[in-house]
């Protein structure tokens, strides 16, 4: 938020990005944005609130550390689980399976009944239909994991899901027991 982000969208060779520049408009966006998260959400509490410049930085770290605690737990529950593939690009860098079968054999949904959770995390817990669908609301994620799961068992494609959160964790402290024994992925 005040490093990380202006270091990676200023940075000219990036992964499979060499020499990258980015057009004026997108820089200006970056910049806009950034002036108008700082203004609401740390210049403007700190007017009206009557609260300690510590006390209101203890509370934005507090908000910061726990949204990335759950996105952590969201992304690991989706993707590092006992069913899940991580498949490695070939010597030329090519994946085997086509971009469709791949997010379906690395990705795992779970407790996708949890209407609660599923609020909560905003539709993430519907991790499948949310890599092969990403611009679709996940409001109707539900309606679509019901069409994707017939699709994929009428293909003999993976499909992988957890029926609720606790099966979710247990799944993934195994995984990781079993990663930390040496063993592969």
């Amino acid at each position: 938020m005040f490093v990380k982000d202006y270091k990676y969208f200023l940075k000219r060779d990036l992964g499979p990005f060499q020499g990258k520049r980015h057009p004026r408009s997108e820089v200006a966006t970056l910049f806009v944005a950034k002036l108008f998260y700082y203004t609401y959400a740390i210049v403007i509490p700190l007017l009206v609130l009557n609260v300690a410049w510590w006390q209101f930085l203890i509370g934005f770290l507090v908000m910061h550390l726990t949204a990335g605690a759950v996105l952590g737990i969201v992304f690991q529950l989706a993707h590092v689980v006992e069913e899940t593939e991580h498949p490695l690009p070939d010597e030329d860098g090519t994946m085997e399976a086509a971009w469709m079968i791949h997010q379906m054999e690395t990705t795992s949904n779970f407790a996708n009944s949890n209407r609660l959770l599923s609020w909560y995390v905003g539709g993430l817990n519907h991790q499948v239909e949310h890599h092969l669908f990403p611009k679709v609301c996940s409001v109707h994620y539900p309606a679509i994991s019901r069409i994707v799961r017939e699709v994929a068992e009428k293909h003999n494609v993976p499909y992988h899901h957890h029926e609720t959160f606790r099966e979710a964790i247990a799944s993934h402290f195994r995984t990781l027991k079993r990663l930390g024994s040496g063993a592969t992925v």
